[in-house]
């Protein structure tokens, strides 16, 4: 009769299974969340907790979510679960951007442009349904990434409620001084028909023509004069340089440096020329001829001489400019001040025309002449076959050159200068108070701190008006004759306010003036609307400041590295300019997500890894854990092949609980577990080796190092548990009698062990942990749980680390001999040795 000797062995039992199926049970759990209102208990539980408040920054309401985005809320949800597992109350609101014109160009795909085939009111309808369509997805995709928050109540730009406290922003900003209005040189979207903020500029390459243009002298005698040359009969011209032709009918004037020195050169066929001395080889050149240098002056001495206009019969002045250099060029510079900063100001100086030649859609006016309904890119190539056809083309060449973009269309920018509301950046000190408010508060990564810094310290004036339909009013009066703001401008944008609070901003654009303030035929109502960058830019006042429940400064901001130059700043400024203060303590930037060869994802190389299929097929906890895997400070990298690393870690760390679930069977920690300086000393190591790793577990989530923590929980599973103590004990734990000191010595640092990982676990593989506490007898979501308290041992002198780092080398070197053993045939197995 044989012995079956299988009864007699403590084997584990689990229902806690080797496969996964993540993304079966995910969603179940999901269903059960929403079912016991898991988010809401869990503030309920922890209100009486000090806060901590992670800000979320609202992303745009269009189309799916992108690996990005995934990567971004999934860092979020991280940060949020291992507060509250610090004792922390860590509500979590959710937010969206709903204005401005990527959803403006997806409706008029439907409806038609406003004016053409649907007026302004039935196109804002449209525009604000389909934003709630395109929350509604992305916000399932979201939670489906085991993303918990206020999903329920998210803030969105678009609400009413919303709408009107940002116009209770703007009043506030209004009345501290820091907006005005002003005709200046504002970059320009010709698809949008729209200004652009500098966060909605970004800088791609671009092939340009590169002309040298001869300004003619209208009396060269006074410049020969100015030189001190007599009697030469020759045309006098300054040359300049420029990449942009289509600006020549502004030119109003042509800049000098009053300091540089210029030089009257001979031997050009047409004409003498005047060059930056340092420029002439260069130039000349380029030319195609040998210089003859008849005189040197500086350019203030040429200051106010006359030049004929190219094409036009305009005559224009030498000014002296200090934005001119010798980096490029010829030293001398067509001044257009309806089409650049720098010419717009050195134009204001001089009392120059303000001419601003070019349409909001990039056609040329009437008033151009010849070129009048050209669109400006098209006359490029037409402007330089004029100006060869007069002589005055000197040099013409393509390069190619870093040029602004809109960021959306991806075409070319250009500077319009047109009536725009501004927020001024020095007027009551904003620049400077915004660049102290950055001192105090935390950047990681710490470089964060510069870059923005930079970005604050030379940005322009914030030009806060667009000309769109989709966006919420500037609800200002405007004098009709001086331009001056309402007297009562702060009364009236409060009754505005309620106004939008209970009606929406149709309200404002359906109202007419009369009905808003009484004396309506001396001012105008405003039409512009604000930059969708200051919607998002005053979350800290519309949600922070708006719940009881949440705290303004934030404790932390957190988002991409590109925010920098977007809502970081944006937050920052109307914060400053608000309260006087930043609207975060901290805030933590990642990087962008990238491909095995380092290249952004892009749906024309087809290299897109959407999470969607990542979580369809291997489960969202193993997009969670990825995530966490990567140090985000740099570019995050994503593939196949690193996913399936992942997912071979995450198995580690899943059979490491298996086993500790299925040696805990039976075990009761009410009455079986023992006091730990009684267990054996084996079994003290592993609960010292735990409590070592939790204070650095812990460490690493307050600084927000997630890859440390994946790290040092896969090499515990797989080193410490997996390849020394669980090894170890099996025997122990099938052999030894049920009930006995050294089965439950090994079962009560396993209880600990357990009991401590779980909570490890729960921030970034939430789904797991909650798999793996209900199977431990809890009923309620890990999350309501803190970090586990493990039993302090005594000092132990005669067994130190040292001592147990050497057993384990010895151990692993006779492994490593028993395997050459094994291999050569010497033993079946490590029993036979």
């Amino acid at each position: 009769m044989s012995n079956n000797y299988k009864d007699t062995l403590n084997l584990p039992k689990t229902k806690f299974s080797m496969k996964a199926g993540l993304a079966q049970k995910e969603p179940l759990w999901l269903q059960k969340c929403d079912k016991e209102n898991l988010y809401h208990k869990l503030q309920e539980a922890t209100k009486s907790r000090p806060k901590f408040i992670l800000h979320d920054g609202p992303p745009y309401a269009n189309g799916s979510i992108h690996i990005g985005h995934a990567v971004n809320k999934i860092l979020k949800d991280i940060v949020v679960k291992s507060k509250l597992m610090s004792g922390y109350c860590a509500p979590y609101v959710p937010g969206w951007d709903c204005h401005g014109l990527p959803i403006e160009i997806q409706v008029e795909k439907k409806v038609g442009k406003v004016g053409q085939k649907v007026d302004a009111k039935t196109f804002r309808q449209k525009c604000r349904e389909y934003a709630d369509r395109q929350v509604d997805i992305q916000k399932k995709e979201f939670k489906r990434l085991g993303v918990i928050g206020e999903w329920d109540n998210p803030y969105l730009t678009k609400d009413f409620k919303y709408e009107a406290d940002m116009i209770r922003a703007l009043a506030k900003i209004v009345a501290n001084g820091h907006i005005e209005k002003g005709v200046k040189p504002v970059n320009w979207c010709f698809d949008c028909g729209s200004a652009l903020a500098e966060a909605e500029i970004e800088y791609q390459d671009k092939v340009s023509p590169a002309i040298d243009v001869a300004y003619v002298a209208v009396a060269a005698e006074k410049i020969y004069a100015s030189f001190g040359v007599k009697n030469q009969q020759h045309k006098i011209a300054v040359p300049i340089w420029t990449t942009t032709p289509w600006t020549l009918p502004a030119s109003q004037a042509i800049a000098l440096h009053a300091e540089l020195e210029y030089s009257l050169i001979k031997g050009h066929k047409d004409y003498m020329l005047v060059i930056a001395t340092e420029l002439v080889g260069d130039v000349c050149g380029k030319y195609g001829f040998e210089p003859n240098t008849l005189a040197v002056v500086t350019g203030a001495k040429l200051e106010g001489l006359k030049l004929q206009h190219p094409f036009y019969e305009r005559i224009v002045p030498i000014i002296m400019g200090e934005h001119v250099t010798t980096e490029a060029g010829t030293g001398a510079v067509h001044t257009a001040p309806g089409h650049g900063v720098e010419d717009f100001n050195v134009g204001k100086q001089y009392g120059l025309k303000i001419d601003n030649p070019v349409a909001g859609n990039g056609v040329y006016l009437p008033t151009t002449g010849i070129f009048a309904g050209q669109h400006v890119w098209k006359a490029n190539k037409n402007i330089v076959e004029l100006l060869e056809q007069n002589n005055v083309l000197l040099y013409f060449e393509k390069i190619q050159h870093s040029y602004p973009h809109c960021w959306r269309h991806k075409t070319p920018t250009a500077f319009r200068t047109t009536p725009q509301w501004f927020i001024s950046m020095d007027k009551k000190s904003l620049r400077n108070n915004a660049l102290e408010e950055i001192r105090n508060v935390k950047w990681v990564p710490d470089w964060g701190e510069s870059r923005i810094f930079s970005m604050i310290e030379n940005r322009p004036e914030w030009c806060i008006s667009r000309q769109r339909t989709w966006g919420v009013p500037i609800t200002l009066f405007t004098h009709k004759e001086t331009g001056e703001l309402h007297p009562n401008t702060l009364n009236i944008m409060e009754n505005v306010a309620k106004m939008v609070e209970n009606g929406g901003i149709d309200t404002w654009f359906d109202a007419d003036g009369s009905s808003l303030i009484d004396d309506a035929n001396d001012y105008d109502k405003t039409t512009d609307v604000l930059d969708v960058w200051f919607d998002s830019g005053v979350t800290h006042f519309a949600v922070l400041k708006a719940r009881d429940y949440l705290t303004e400064p934030a404790d932390l901001y957190l988002e991409g590295s590109d925010q920098h130059r977007g809502w970081f700043h944006s937050s920052l400024l109307t914060g400053v300019a608000i309260n006087g203060h930043a609207p975060y303590k901290q805030v933590l930037t990642h990087g962008f997500v990238v491909d095995k060869d380092g290249k952004k994802m892009s749906k024309s190389m087809g290299n897109v890894i959407a999470p969607k299929q990542i979580v369809d097929t291997m489960g969202a906890d193993i997009l969670r854990l990825w995530v966490a895997s990567a140090d985000y400070r740099n570019e995050i990298t994503i593939s196949d092949e690193i996913m399936k690393r992942v997912a071979d870690g995450y198995r580690r760390i899943r059979n490491t609980a298996r086993f500790l679930l299925g040696n805990l069977n039976e075990f009761d920690a009410s009455t079986q577990l023992l006091e730990v300086n009684d267990c054996i000393l084996l079994d003290q190591w592993a609960i010292r080796r735990a409590g070592q790793l939790q204070a650095e577990i812990i460490a690493d989530f307050e600084g927000y190092q997630f890859h440390q923590i994946y790290q040092k929980l896969s090499s515990f599973c797989s080193q410490d548990m997996g390849a020394f103590y669980l090894d170890i004990l099996k025997d122990r734990l099938y052999t030894a009698g049920k009930n006995s000191r050294v089965r439950r010595s090994a079962q009560t640092a396993m209880y600990h062990i357990l009991q401590a990982m779980i909570r490890w676990m729960a921030p970034i593989m939430t789904y797991t942990a909650d798999e793996i506490w209900q199977l431990t007898g809890n009923e309620k979501s890990i999350l309501f749980e803190q970090w586990y308290i493990i039993p302090a041992l005594k000092d132990n002198n005669d067994w130190s680390d040292a001592n147990w780092n050497l057993l384990r080398e010895m151990r692993n070197a006779s492994s490593k001999l028993l395997e050459q053993m094994r291999i050569k045939g010497d033993i079946g197995s490590s029993l036979d040795a």
